[in-house]
């Protein structure tokens, strides 16, 4: 059985917050514990109560969401949700674990709060537990270790995976599948059925391709809304 998470909702639209509820409602290990339109009251409540997450708007009056989280411990999870996709950048300066992009579907945002998540419950790592990987390349016992911020993109070759580093590129024996199920989901994303690339390392995206300095990767149709909602439009 999932850990049951406590959550709040900060929002100064009473309808932003009448959804968000109706989804914390359909999610079973979600306890909704308060909701806040002004971001000051949040604050003393989350200081003077545990809470595992901030559901959090960023343009609001008086503070900004993104001025907030800052004030907010570590230890909570925040998932910003906003209207703005101007602030996606700032968000990962903040540690956020998503940035949802309004109007919000359902499916989006379990796959945000499944993040917060244990990781006994959800089996992944996050960014803030693990900041590299050992491939294991030629030879029975070799592996070579690579930070995942020297990560460009990785491509599926049938039963191989080619990964794309600053440097060099790495053939290690395994499936897409397996890395795209242990790569953080905050920096991470699969565009299509043979590529996962770093969301920070994208230069552009045009015609329905994203280039990675010179290396210019399609979007598949079945990631592409995804992928689009992730660097909002």
């Amino acid at each position: 059985m999932n850990k049951m998470l406590t959550c709040i909702i900060v929002d100064d639209e009473p309808p932003a917050i009448r959804l968000l509820e109706k989804y914390v409602e359909k999610v079973s290990f979600l306890s909704l514990e308060n909701t806040f339109t002004k971001p000051l009251e949040a604050l003393s409540f989350i200081e003077k109560t545990k809470i595992d997450i901030v559901f959090l708007d960023i343009q609001m009056p008086g503070i900004t969401g993104i001025q907030l989280s800052k004030l907010i411990s570590e230890s909570v999870h925040v998932i910003f949700t906003t209207a703005y996709p101007e602030f996606a950048l700032e968000s990962y300066n903040v540690s956020a674990i998503d940035y949802l992009l309004k109007p919000i579907e359902f499916e989006r945002f379990y796959k945000a709060v499944k993040k917060a998540l244990p990781k006994e419950a959800k089996g992944k790592p996050t960014q803030q537990e693990v900041d590299y990987l050992f491939f294991k390349t030629d030879g029975k016992n070799k592996f070579t270790k690579v930070f995942l911020e020297d990560i460009l993109f990785l491509q599926g070759l049938k039963n191989y995976v080619a990964v794309q580093v600053d440097s060099e590129q790495i053939i290690t024996y395994n499936t897409l599948k397996h890395f795209n199920e242990i790569l953080p989901d905050f920096d991470f994303i699969q565009i299509h059925k043979s590529y996962i690339i770093s969301i920070k390392k994208i230069d552009k995206v045009e015609n329905d391709a994203v280039w990675i300095g010179n290396n210019q990767l399609p979007i598949g149709n079945t990631y592409r809304k995804e992928f689009f909602e992730r660097i909002n439009g």
